[in-house]
C-alpha cells in the first residue's frame, strides 16, 4: 500500500472509530474530550501532506492555516460546545466535520510551514492552556459541562494536567538527547 493510501486509510479509520464508539466515548468527559476530539483532529492531520491547498503564498509561514485551526480549537475548548455536541445533533455533526477539516487539516498544513520559533511558541501556549484548563476543571465549584458530574469534570482536569506533563516531557526529551551529540563545529574545536 502506498504512503498516500496509508494516510487516507488511517484518517478514515480514526474518523470511523470516533463515530462508531460515539456512545462509550461520550459517556465520560475524559474520553470524550481527550480521546474522541483528539482522534477527529488527528484524522485531519493525517490528510495534510496529501493536500496541496496549504502550499500557496497565501499560507506563507503557515500563518493562515494555524490561525484557522486555533480559532476552531477555541470554540471546541468551551464547555458549552461540549454540552451542545451531546444535546444537539447539529452540533454533533459539526464536531465530526469541523475537528478534522477546520482543526486537524489546517494544523497539519500550517505546522509543516511554520518557523521553528513559531512552533515553540505554539507548544508553550498549548502547555499553558492545558494547565489553565486543568486548574479550571479541578477547582471549579460548579459544573462547567451540564452533561457531566463535578467528579467527572475533576477527572478531566487531571487528564488535562497529565496530558500537559506528557507533552512537556515528550517535547523536551529530544532537546536533551540532541545536546549530547556534539555539533560539527564543536568537534572541530575539540580536535
Amino acid at each position: 500500500m502506498s504512503a498516500r493510501a496509508t494516510r487516507i486509510v488511517a484518517a478514515a479509520a480514526l474518523w470511523l472509530v470516533a463515530l462508531a464508539l460515539r456512545g462509550p466515548l461520550e459517556a465520560d468527559p475524559l474520553t470524550h474530550v481527550l480521546v474522541q476530539l483528539t482522534m477527529l483532529g488527528a484524522a485531519g492531520w493525517a490528510l495534510a501532506p496529501l493536500v496541496a491547498l496549504g502550499r500557496g503564498d497565501w499560507n506563507r509561514g503557515g500563518w493562515a492555516c494555524l490561525i484557522l485551526a486555533i480559532a476552531a480549537m477555541a470554540i471546541w475548548m468551551l464547555p458549552r460546545s461540549i454540552d451542545a455536541a451531546l444535546a444537539d445533533p447539529r452540533w454533533e455533526a459539526a464536531k465530526f466535520v469541523t475537528l478534522p477539516f477546520l482543526v486537524g487539516l489546517p494544523l497539519g498544513l500550517g505546522w509543516a510551514r511554520a518557523h521553528p520559533l513559531l512552533r515553540a511558541v505554539l507548544r508553550a501556549q498549548c502547555l499553558s492552556m492545558l494547565g489553565v484548563l486543568a486548574f479550571l476543571y479541578t477547582h471549579a465549584p460548579l459544573r462547567l459541562c451540564n452533561a457531566y458530574l463535578v467528579e467527572d469534570q475533576q477527572r478531566l482536569g487531571l487528564g488535562f494536567l497529565a496530558l500537559a506533563l506528557a507533552l512537556a516531557a515528550g517535547w523536551a526529551l529530544p532537546l536533551f538527547r540532541a545536546s549530547a551529540v556534539p555539533s560539527p563545529r564543536h568537534k572541530e574545536r575539540l580536535a
